[in-house]
């Protein structure tokens, strides 16, 4: 097959969609199919004639910044529609709920299955803009039906990022979990030398990988450790990542042990940082996966996230961590479950816990969707 995937938000300091397209775009490739993927740059780059069996190509259309935003950037549809008549895909994969809303449009004018990806919920953004609940909910169930409605299939990731398409009575809804690279997020990545220079002089060393951004709530994590630091508990944060509230966060955490890494673009160091702390925080109340915390249980580190996302259905319990509620107190309480158990124990099942999310099966998931 000649597979197109089309995303916006795609951006190299962004996390979760970026990673599932990649993902997703070298395991098609990987089986043989030809696969470009379209996403938004500062200028145009890339030629259709270079799809080819077997590869991925990239393609990017020059494409405007979002204020505020940290550097997103969003296509024109019409733009995309002209190039996607020069692609002529077999399929049409779309992981954007904005501008490339409409593509289902042109794919079915031309015959083309297609598919769009739910990588967020769109009821809570709309929340995260000021919009109250009830009024945030309708406007959200109006979208979701025509999204539904111009598609051939929805695809979400967990049971979280399909409610509110069950909502609207959606019934061309598909389920496939995001999966996680077992290789390179692996416990053999700790390294001693790394985490006693971030613990300094503490004993616990907690971590919190994400973008710091408004609906991430990453403010809980600063909190949390302020919390904990009151209980006696000896610990220090690292924050990996970075975003529009670096400055109110560094504001937040002053006079605390909390170390500002920045993005870090380098896989392996990634990996390297998630497997050398005791603890992963994932405050996110709206995550429709929770990838960066899959990565975490990965390498073998417990995950303390907030129940009120999707991570409820990947973090159950136990030595590999707990989903608790949206306040510091409840993730310190976590943290302290979680170290109450033996170090060996608890990275031992975490990474258990992410041995049920190969990347493979994401892809054969999905490729059996396209088929079909």
């Amino acid at each position: 097959m000649r597979i197109v995937l089309v995303a916006n938000l795609h951006h190299p300091t962004s996390g979760g969609l970026r990673t599932a397209v990649d993902r997703l775009a070298l395991g098609y490739a990987q089986r043989g199919h030809a696969v470009a993927v379209l996403v938004p740059g500062p200028r145009t780059e890339g030629d259709p004639a270079d799809v080819v069996p077997g590869a991925v190509t990239r393609l990017t259309l020059a494409a405007p910044r979002v204020p505020g935003t940290g550097g997103y950037r969003l296509m024109d549809p019409w733009r995309v529609r002209r190039l996607l008549d020069q692609l002529a895909p077999d399929r049409l994969e779309v992981s954007d709920r904005t501008t490339l809303r409409g593509l289902g449009r042109w794919a079915a004018d031309r015959g083309v299955p297609t598919l769009v990806m739910a990588h967020e919920r769109l009821d809570r953004l709309l929340t995260q803009w000021l919009l109250p609940a009830g009024a945030a909910r309708r406007v959200a169930d109006v979208a979701n039906r025509r999204t539904a409605a111009r598609h051939d299939l929805v695809v979400c990731s967990t049971d979280f990022a399909a409610e509110e398409f069950h909502r609207v009575g959606a019934t061309t809804i598909a389920q496939v979990p995001l999966g996680v690279d077992l290789r390179m997020f692996a416990p053999d990545r700790r390294d001693s030398r790394l985490r006693g220079e971030l613990l300094d002089r503490s004993d616990v060393l907690l971590v919190h990988c994400g973008r710091l951004s408004a609906e991430k709530e990453p403010e809980r994590s600063v909190d949390a450790l302020v919390e904990l630091r009151a209980r006696g508990v000896r610990a220090t944060l690292a924050v990996v990542g970075d975003g529009p509230l670096r400055d109110r966060l560094r504001t937040r955490a002053a006079g605390h042990p909390v170390r500002f890494l920045g993005h870090v673009g380098n896989r392996t160091a990634v990996a390297t940082l998630l497997a050398s702390a005791d603890v992963a925080l994932a405050p996110g109340p709206h995550e429709t996966f929770g990838l960066a915390a899959l990565e975490a249980l990965a390498c073998g580190t417990p995950v303390v996230a907030s129940a009120s996302s999707a991570l409820r259905e990947l973090v159950t319990g136990g030595a590999h961590g707990s989903a608790v509620a949206d306040d510091a107190a409840s993730f310190a309480d976590g943290v302290q479950r979680v170290l109450a158990h033996d170090v060996d124990v608890r990275r031992a099942a975490a990474r258990a816990r992410a041995a049920d999310f190969p990347w493979a099966a994401s892809v054969d998931a999905m490729l059996g969707l396209l088929a079909a």
